[in-house]
């Protein structure tokens, strides 16, 4: 017998086919979640085109039936859209003030006490789903069931791909593998399976300190030396494997998109901006490079700026220029303006104006990416034109976007969904070289 699941306003905003995702089970929508998803649907970012998206897709449902008595959907489930269950005697007496959380809650707690009622065998599970980590606890203090809504499942925190790992070996592999220049993946006889750009860290098992640091090929068949050398790449030398794995695959043309996650000071943004330059500006590869950024405000929002456009924006990307002063070693503040006025190929924009565009030939940098949903990685990736490269960095444990968390983010989601693929590439850093503070405060807070 399939259970009873009471959705909350926040799953239909993350995913408006959330309403699919539970075969078998019967989908109960509050008709306060209808209100409140109304009240978004004049908003012009993500959140209300998901909450158009909902209202469609429900549209679309009520041409085979009545909402409120229940809908059976292609999948097997059934969908409503509850009116009666609104006894809030219970919500009032534990929690005082009669909200919409409340009123949400209100509808999954009475569904529970009727289903309570019922014969032991005719008894259906209610379980109310929410993103929202303190509705969560409300149900459970009044003992219902509630659990977070997950768009893939199959993405588990333990194993989150990182674009490497270690392996130990015996010496003589070590020793072949300098000698020959490669490994074939059969000769290893592994039973994992190894993903196309991934790197592996050979180390000795007899505990030397003999090692290798290696790079799956993009058919996925053998194991290579790196093709980069410990040079500087436009004066960033790299300080650790995991940045000489990044800089690899940020400057092989061959991988379009690359991703690079890790905490902050960590070096992301600012590889890829050496990378970036050395392409256009010292290899002529692409025409321009391209950095974007989400304006998405950690803590209180500013409000509205004066100016004009990228009076407005510089704000918002000021980090941004803050690496390329840096690459620059600009000395005075203004002079970073006037290079790239002169240089006239490198262009900070927000990602607001990148919807509808096709951006061919350019080297395009994303930051921030862990603050975008699934569908605007998938709008970003898709405006890339022939002869680009795109690069989306991010750390998905700093996520300021209300609706989203470190798994459910579109940054990770890319990362799980392209990591079989030969176009791809990415790389987990792990160790600060901001400074050491920076490092003991990414490790300890």
């Amino acid at each position: 017998m399939g259970k009873i699941i009471v959705l909350d306003t926040n799953v239909l905003l993350h995913d408006p086919k959330s309403i699919f995702a539970f075969p078998d089970d019967e989908v109960v929508i509050p008709a306060i979640v209808l209100e409140e998803i109304d009240s978004k649907k004049r908003l012009a970012d993500e959140l209300g085109r998901n909450a158009r998206s909902v209202s469609r897709l429900l549209d679309k449902i009520k041409e085979d039936g009545k909402l409120h008595s229940g809908i059976i959907l292609d999948t097997g489930g059934i969908i409503r859209v509850e009116l009666n269950h609104r006894n809030f005697a219970q919500i009032q007496e534990m929690f005082g003030e009669i909200t919409n959380d409340h009123r949400i809650i209100a509808v999954a707690l009475n569904y529970h006490n009727e289903q309570n009622l019922l014969p032991e065998e005719e008894r259906q599970s209610v379980v109310l789903v929410s993103k929202d980590v303190l509705m969560r606890i409300k149900a459970d203090v009044l003992g219902l069931e509630a659990k977070d809504y997950v768009s893939d499942p199959n993405i588990q925190e333990s194993d989150r791909y990182l674009g490497f790992f270690n392996m130990q070996v015996h010496p003589s592999i070590i020793d072949e593998f300098y000698n020959q220049r490669f490994l074939t993946i059969n000769n290893l006889q592994l039973r994992q399976r190894f993903n196309p750009h991934e790197f592996i860290i050979l180390k000795d098992e007899m505990g030397t300190t003999k090692s290798a640091l290696l790079k799956v090929n993009a058919q996925a068949t053998k194991l290579e030396p790196l093709f980069l050398s410990n040079d500087p790449v436009w004066g960033m030398t790299p300080r650790n494997a995991q940045q000489r794995m990044a800089l690899e695959l940020l400057l092989n043309d061959d991988v379009p998109l690359v991703t690079l996650t890790g905490k902050a000071g960590t070096g992301k943004t600012l590889l890829a901006l050496a990378a970036g330059l050395m392409k256009v500006e010292d290899e002529r590869k692409y025409k321009k490079l391209l950095i974007a950024r989400p304006v998405v405000p950690m803590g209180k929002d500013i409000g509205y700026l004066p100016g004009e456009k990228d009076e407005k924006l510089r704000p918002w990307m000021q980090p941004i220029y803050d690496n390329l002063e840096f690459l620059f070693d600009t000395k005075k503040s203004g002079d970073i303006d006037k290079i790239l006025m002169g240089l006239g190929s490198i262009h900070v924009e927000a990602l607001t104006y990148i919807r509808g565009r096709s951006i061919p030939g350019q080297f395009i940098i994303i930051d921030e990416a862990q603050n975008l949903t699934s569908h605007e990685i998938k709008t970003i990736v898709s405006r890339v034109g022939e002869g680009s490269k795109i690069v989306l960095v991010g750390d998905p444990e700093q996520i300021d976007h209300p609706y989203l968390d470190s798994m459910s983010n579109g940054l990770t989601n890319i990362v799980e969904k392209f990591k079989q693929e030969q176009l791809s590439g990415h790389i987990t850093l792990e160790k600060g070289e901001r400074s050491k503070l920076a490092q003991l405060a990414a490790d300890l807070l």
